[in-house]
């Protein structure tokens, strides 16, 4: 998935930045990670409140290959997939994500 394919999808949400990072791209708003693309799939920001409502899409959560198996990585869901015909409601997830991130940062910062 290129930028200005990417760009274009989230345009309801907002301008967004991606950048390329340890074989993915992160998607960022406001200078905040809310997404990655690995794979050409999108996975969004989600915590212990919002990942139920990817669990009920029948989204999984991202994982990636390692020497040893699988690593599962709870912070991000896949995108689902009717929503990438749905530039309104993507907007709503990438809300979502994007209010999950800014919470996530602050959190840390504490």
């Amino acid at each position: 998935m290129d930028k200005d394919h990417l760009t274009e999808l989230f345009s309801v949400f907002g301008p967004i930045e991606v950048r390329r990072m340890f074989g993915a791209a992160g998607l960022f708003a406001d200078g905040v990670m809310f997404g990655l693309v690995s794979g050409g799939v999108i996975y969004l920001k989600a915590d212990t409140e919002t990942s139920p409502r990817f669990a009920g899409e029948g989204c999984e959560p991202f994982s990636y290959a390692t020497k040893t198996g699988r690593r599962t990585v709870t912070s991000h869901w896949r995108l689902p997939d009717r929503l990438y015909d749905d530039p309104d409601e993507l907007a709503q997830w990438a809300r979502m994500a994007f209010g999950t991130a800014v919470a996530a940062a602050r959190k840390k910062r504490r």
